[in-house]
């Protein structure tokens, strides 16, 4: 299996959404995890009130089964999971699903799609929930 494979086999059970429908979706109160590294994060801004928890740590923190998951985490939070560019965000959504997660998706184009929607930002820089 390649990576493309990979990309299609995740995003076949997602219902992506685009920037002003994941706008929508955290006004309802989805939870927008960003994951993108601090670096990016820095660098190009994020959505206000998203949360930073990087990659490595994504899994233990929304698993809803987890001693280590976020507090609001729960099988019916919707989740929009947040990249640069809209890649690495659908592996991390399916398998935020695979978890139990049953409303997790992802942010089609990431963070750039975002901001060249006209969305509102945020100078970035906050650390990553550990």
């Amino acid at each position: 299996m390649s990576i493309e494979d990979a990309l299609a086999a995740a995003r076949s059970t997602l219902s992506r959404v685009e920037p002003e429908a994941a706008s929508r979706l955290q006004a309802e109160g989805a939870l927008v995890v960003d994951i993108r590294p601090h670096a990016n994060r820095l660098e190009e801004g994020e959505i206000p009130g998203s949360v930073p928890v990087e990659r490595i740590h994504l899994e233990w923190r929304l698993d809803p089964a987890s001693e280590h998951r976020l507090p609001e985490v729960h099988p019916d939070l919707a989740v929009v999971v947040v990249c640069n560019e809209g890649y690495a965000s659908s592996l991390a959504a399916a398998d935020l699903k695979r978890l139990g997660l049953r409303h997790a998706t992802d942010l089609i184009g990431g963070y750039r799609a975002w901001r060249s929607a006209g969305l509102p930002t945020t100078p970035g820089g906050r650390p990553a929930i550990p």
